[in-house]
């Protein structure tokens, strides 16, 4: 009987220790979770590396040299006669144009990462289809923003052609989400500032207009 009692726990130790094993062995489940288009084409212009910047600075097409810090919201316009400081917070009507003119620079600048902040407009499903400029087989979305989106232009689209790797190559802006185009250009001349990439150029189908920017500094905490 005593035999019988220590070859039972003998067996039920070597039970219960395979158990253990076995337990171990199972791989906790993983759930990947799926990454929407615009947040791959913010990736792909260095997104992940914008919570690090303090400070941008940049000249839109020669005429507007802005200094903006987005952890704080505070745009400084240096003019040619006279400097303009105010915070995003604070826009009052004396600062509505000026605000305009920063809201405008900036979309075209950092369109990628707007894709990723306006939560007021609907980004379509990617499809390919002919580009407007080059001709090239791109993959394409939209972008509308509503009427009720607010901001100083609601109601506009954006067609936005980018290639495999998601990187914007030209696109199509509609105004009020008109069927014809009212200005369609390139992206090119893309430049590396800390981890943020930006197109210098934007040109159109006739190459007898370029929108440049220049003067640009990024910098890091």
């Amino acid at each position: 009987m005593k035999n019988l009692i220590y070859i039972t726990l003998i067996a039920f130790v070597f039970i219960s220790c395979k158990q253990k094993a076995e337990t171990k062995l199972v791989e906790p489940e993983i759930v990947k979770t799926e990454i929407s288009t615009a947040q791959k084409i913010a990736n792909a212009h260095g997104f992940e590396n914008w919570k690090n910047v303090s400070e941008a600075a940049f000249t839109f097409n020669g005429s507007r040299s802005w200094i903006w810090k987005p952890k704080t919201n505070d745009v400084m316009l240096l003019g040619k006669t006279d400097t303009i400081q105010y915070n995003r917070s604070k826009v009052d009507s004396l600062l509505a144009k000026t605000d305009g003119g920063f809201i405008n620079d900036k979309f075209w600048l950092l369109v990628p990462f707007q894709l990723v902040w306006d939560k007021g407009a609907t980004i379509s499903n990617p499809v390919i289809e002919e580009s407007p400029i080059n001709k090239s087989q791109l993959n394409k979305i939209t972008l509308t923003y509503s009427n009720e989106s607010g901001g100083y232009t609601p109601g506009d689209a954006y067609d936005i052609y980018y290639n495999d790797d998601f990187l914007i190559k030209e696109w199509i802006f509609r105004r009020s989400n008109q069927a014809e185009p009212s200005l369609a250009t390139t992206f090119e001349n893309y430049q590396d500032f800390n981890g943020i990439k930006i197109a210098l150029e934007h040109k159109n189908a006739a190459g007898d207009w370029n929108l440049k920017f220049s003067d640009i500094k990024v910098t890091l905490e």
